[in-house]
């Protein structure tokens, strides 16, 4: 925790923050361009910031894009905020973005957790339904080959779809599938109404892509949810739900237990 707080001191680094919670999943040269600093700074500064993992970066191509990580925000705030009134904290800082911030489009949902566990533990966590249920509540039935298809069973309630199919499976390392279908079952499970459901249907379907990278003894693991269409809702609902899932896992393989529901 202690690089976190050290790259948030400078007020430089603070604003290549700001820059990406405005808009995410910027290149270098976009940085640059909203600061007033030459190029080799700011790359100085985005390597410290990558260093204290609030920021992380995907590879598209030739291009590195870079965005907010969220997760050493979540670690600090589960530390500290726990000790006070989490719903009324919660109340006012939305609150605050709602009056404060105008609606934004980022093209995908990125997040980077180091945990404790091997590359071969985290892809049985990802894989196994034994696994599944326990931090997520959903069992996958595929064969996890390239181009197979996915059923969804959560809830007591089976999704299949042709389109869901696995993308990429190089186990211990690289894991991609598109997303569920948002079925009028899956909508009724989950306590969503009609209307939510069709603006969900009517959406490109997405995926999701973990990657995995040892790390002595800890495992960084990305998440990568993209290829929504702009304005997207189902965007805005997996942006809320990744970061506690994420949490779930990484509790569940460093200590065997999952997050107390809360209240």
């Amino acid at each position: 925790m202690d690089e976190v707080f050290k790259a948030l001191a400078d007020p430089s680094r603070r604003r290549l923050l700001d820059s990406l919670e405005g808009r995410n999943g910027q290149r270098l040269r976009e940085l640059c361009a909203g600061l007033d600093m030459a190029r080799q700074s700011v790359s100085k500064h985005l390597a410290v910031l990558e260093e204290a993992n609030l920021v992380t970066t995907v590879r598209r191509g030739r291009e590195k894009l870079h965005y907010l990580n969220a997760a050493p925000i979540h670690a600090i705030a589960d530390r500290w905020i726990h000790r006070y009134d989490r719903r009324r904290v919660d109340a006012l800082a939305d609150l605050k973005q709602a009056l404060e911030s105008a609606p934004m489009n980022e093209p995908a949902f990125v997040y980077t957790t180091f945990i404790k566990t091997t590359p071969e533990r985290l892809w049985q966590a990802l894989t196994d339904p034994a696994f599944t249920r326990r931090y997520w509540g959903v069992a996958f039935e595929t064969d996890w080959r390239p181009g197979s298809p996915m059923v969804w069973e959560e809830n007591g309630h089976r999704t299949a779809d042709p389109e869901q199919v696995v993308l990429e499976a190089d186990p211990h390392r690289r894991l991609a599938y598109t997303w569920h279908t948002p079925t009028p079952e899956w909508a009724a499970a989950a306590g969503l109404d009609d209307g939510l459901r069709a603006t969900l249907a009517a959406e490109t379907r997405s995926k999701v892509t973990f990657e995995i990278e040892p790390l002595g003894e800890t495992v960084k693991l990305t998440v990568v949810h993209d290829d929504f269409p702009v304005g997207s809702t189902m965007r805005e609902m997996v942006g809320n739900g990744w970061p506690h899932l994420l949490s779930d896992l990484k509790t569940l393989l460093e200590t065997g237990e999952t997050l107390p529901v809360p209240a």
